[in-house]
């Protein structure tokens, strides 16, 4: 396949269809592999059915290493991935352990040369019960942000969330505190510096908003349809303003960039966006690939924030699914248009 159709699901094994696809093509990867042991897709060739966690890491490391081809160098890749607990000894760890398929996964994509920028705990509001004694219920999930070069597309300012914090008030805030860096500091240690200088001026941070952090309260998905599995919509979106531009060139491929904010007032906007080429020719949306499709979430976000996607899915049934969610949201979307128009 020499050139991408966007907004297209593909069905069949990813193993299969990957090494189809033309290299640096996507903008960004958002994807949520089968679980280890934990669902069955009806499939001989599936993964997640391994009979040991190393199997279930080598087959996605294998995928993942296709994944990379794929992506631009500007790209990044954002992986949901849960763990499970060991029944046998042949399955990894001894029995009622923790088999820690997220940490071998992250540790085999370091030594394949992702750059693991990010763990992120996606901690539910509304977590399933359990009835287990003897241990805590597992009440998280984990997603790590990959990506293969320094230099990448990350819009922060996108995902701000509002500060909470009042601005301090020069009466409140005294002599300006020293900006040099303690003795007992160590190496790797990070600099707050900045901050030090936010509050001398008596601004709370960013005008925009804060940096969301890496730990992200949401409730699991509502849906209803057959699929077992399905990524909340709200959680997706904030990982796809970060990572998928919202417009590149279409002739070279390179993201367009934000201008730094702009005040009216008191009140900040985000920037414009603007080419950060010379090609002078038109945009199209960016595009996020979803190599483990299942019911379309990624797909229907896409379609949300206005950026092109593309699915893959091995499961006819769950690709159907995906289609039909689909469908019905833009026959929603255009009930929305017609009512509005006709007010």
């Amino acid at each position: 396949m020499s050139r991408l159709t966007p907004n297209q699901l593909l069905l069949g094994d990813v193993r299969d269809l990957l090494p189809t696809l033309p290299t640096a093509s996507v903008d960004c990867v958002i994807t949520s592999p089968p679980y280890f042991r934990l669902r069955d897709y009806h499939d001989r060739k599936q993964i997640g059915l391994e009979p040991s966690i190393d199997d279930w890491v080598r087959d996605l490391r294998r995928a993942l290493r296709e994944t990379a081809r794929i992506l631009k160098p500007t790209g990044g890749l954002w992986l949901n991935v849960g763990d499970t607990y060991s029944r046998h000894e042949s399955q990894g760890a001894k029995p009622k352990s923790l088999l820690l398929g997220p940490e071998r996964l992250a540790v085999a994509l370091a030594e394949d040369g992702w750059v693991v920028r990010s763990k992120v705990i996606w901690a539910k509001t509304n977590p399933m019960p359990t009835s287990v004694q003897d241990r805590l219920s597992c009440t998280h999930e984990t997603f790590y942000f990959a990506v293969r070069s320094r230099r990448y597309y990350f819009d922060l300012d996108a995902i701000r969330v509002p500060h909470r914090s009042r601005p301090p008030t020069p009466r409140r805030l005294g002599p300006a505190p020293p900006l040099d860096r303690p003795d007992w500091v160590g190496p790797a240690a990070g600099d707050n510096g900045g901050l030090d200088r936010q509050k001398v001026k008596g601004v709370v941070g960013h005008p925009l908003g804060k940096n969301p952090g890496d730990v992200w309260q949401q409730a699991t998905a509502n849906y209803r349809g057959a699929h077992h599995a399905v990524f909340p919509v709200d959680l997706i979106t904030r990982p796809l303003l970060a990572s998928c531009p919202e417009r590149i060139c279409i002739r070279c491929g390179q993201p367009w960039q934000r201008e730094p904010v702009r005040r009216l007032g008191r009140l900040a906007l985000l920037g414009q966006l603007s080419p950060a080429c010379g090609c002078g020719a038109p945009w199209q949306p960016g595009l996020v690939l979803d190599p483990f499709m299942g019911a379309g979430t990624v797909a229907l976000a896409a379609e949300t924030q206005r950026r092109d996607w593309l699915g893959i899915e091995l499961n006819p049934a769950f690709a159907a699914l995906a289609q039909k969610r689909l469908a019905d949201a833009r026959g929603a979307t255009h009930a929305e248009r017609d009512a509005a128009r006709a007010a």
